[in-house]
């Protein structure tokens, strides 16, 4: 893709998701989410973005009049040239939702309104419609720069953006990864009062602010006292980047974390008489799990292992970085220079691996066709786990309608797909048509 081809699609993608839902009628296609599969399958959104209806078109041809009336009602003249899209047989998944991504396209989500209008792009014509985005460890008074941009971003009104993801400066200095190691900080009261304050966030009212998530090492000083902190004020704080003890990890999720950021990435392992954080995450019900399943970050027999561990409570997240949607050569993670070759990112300084070059929609087409997974269970981790971590799947202040299913009352977030290779031909983010 071109220079100009690229900035292209930003501006329709962007005006796109500015603009007004339209009614949305599919028919013909085979329904893949976490309720199973189905073939024949049809659906209608109105112009709200909201599904008001869905259903199975029959081998008798039943199902055809509750389509046509529920086309009807949503302002959708069934009849009429063009009003209907025939999937032809295609995969309809819910459109996918990446709660740790970093970037794409030349362009990261610390890099301000532009940069997040460029690297929402690059993500959403892969299918992924909602997206949290995730902010680099950097001096403190920076992230509250960042985090008061995507508030902003937010503020527009556009759906896509669920809010931001404070990956750092609270990370262990042994697992720090890619983060730059002079801003690491023990999370005392006044940083965690810092952050919440440019999020907008204001407990003692009961107001939300746009941090979603936020990556902690619970064996800090103050770390279990952040994570009780940033869970009243209704952030989800993740276990991660830590070289915390399985005692400290499972203090971590009591406390109120809810999240382990990208399993096996940046923590210590599993070892038979040194459990560590993992088994803590495995055996609490109340934790979603992160997985970046690109099979360099964590090696397919460990993604195999990872995901059925915890079935229905792992996420596919990318963790992708600038160079996302770029060829090999040289980009930043932050202030920190990184080398991707053959698709995989480095640090210059000394190797650790800086993010990834995934997409969701990469993730899901590996799960199925190359690790067998089924189908429902891959777009399940794509798709409602995640939004599932922020209690998205059900309605909510931030989506209004419910996200992660195709079926009446979610959200109109549906990807048209491949049915050989699993590749993302159409997107539709609350009915609002992006690919």
């Amino acid at each position: 893709m071109t220079v100009e081809d690229r900035r292209a699609v930003v501006a329709r993608v962007t005006e796109a998701l500015e603009g007004d839902a339209r009614p949305v009628a599919i028919r013909g296609a085979r329904k893949v989410d976490a309720r199973g599969v189905r073939s024949g399958w049809w659906v209608v959104s109105d112009a709200r973005g909201v599904i008001v209806a869905s259903g199975s078109a029959g081998a008798d041809g039943s199902g055809e009049e509750a389509f046509e009336h529920a086309c009807r009602s949503a302002g959708i003249d069934p009849a009429a040239h063009g009003a209907v899209i025939d999937a032809g047989g295609r995969i309809l998944t819910p459109g996918y939702v990446d709660i740790h991504a970093h970037g794409a396209w030349e362009r990261s989500f610390d890099d301000g309104p532009e940069g997040i209008d460029v690297a929402r792009a690059g993500h959403a014509v892969h299918g992924t419609t909602r997206q949290v985005l995730s902010l680099i460890t950097n001096p403190v008074d920076v992230m509250c720069r960042n985090i008061r941009a995507v508030r902003e971003r937010m503020a527009t009104g556009r759906p896509d953006i669920l809010g931001c993801h404070l990956e750092g400066p609270f990370l262990a200095l042994a697992r720090k990864g890619a983060h730059d190691p002079a801003c690491l900080r023990d999370p005392v009261p006044e940083l965690v009062d810092a952050l919440l304050d440019a999020s907008g966030a204001d407990p003692a009212a009961g107001r939300l602010g746009c941090i979603r998530q936020i990556t902690i090492a619970p064996e800090y000083e103050h770390g279990i006292d952040a994570i009780v902190r940033f869970a009243a004020a209704g952030v989800v704080p993740a276990v991660g980047h830590c070289d915390a003890d399985y005692a400290a990890a499972k203090a971590g999720f009591d406390a109120g974390a809810r999240i382990m950021t990208h399993m096996f990435n940046a923590m210590n392992g599993l070892k038979h008489r040194e459990p560590g954080p993992i088994p803590a995450a495995v055996e609490d019900p109340r934790v979603t799990i992160e997985l970046i399943n690109d099979g360099f970050h964590v090696q397919d027999p460990m993604v195999r292992l990872g995901f059925g561990l915890a079935p229905h409570r792992v996420a596919f997240v990318t963790d992708a970085m600038a160079a996302t949607g770029c060829p090999d050569g040289a980009y930043k993670l932050g202030e920190l220079d990184v080398n991707v070759v053959d698709g995989h990112a480095r640090l210059v300084s000394n190797g650790a691996i800086a993010g990834s070059t995934l997409t969701l929609e990469v993730a899901v087409r590996r799960a199925v066709n190359e690790l067998g997974f089924a189908p429902a269970d891959a777009v399940e981790a794509a798709t409602l786990t995640p939004a599932r971590a922020f209690g998205f799947d059900r309605p909510n202040s931030v989506t209004g309608a419910p996200l992660g299913l195709i079926a009446p009352g979610y959200a109109a977030d549906l990807n048209l797909l491949d049915p050989t290779d699993w590749t993302v031909q159409h997107v539709w983010c609350a009915g609002r048509q992006l690919r």
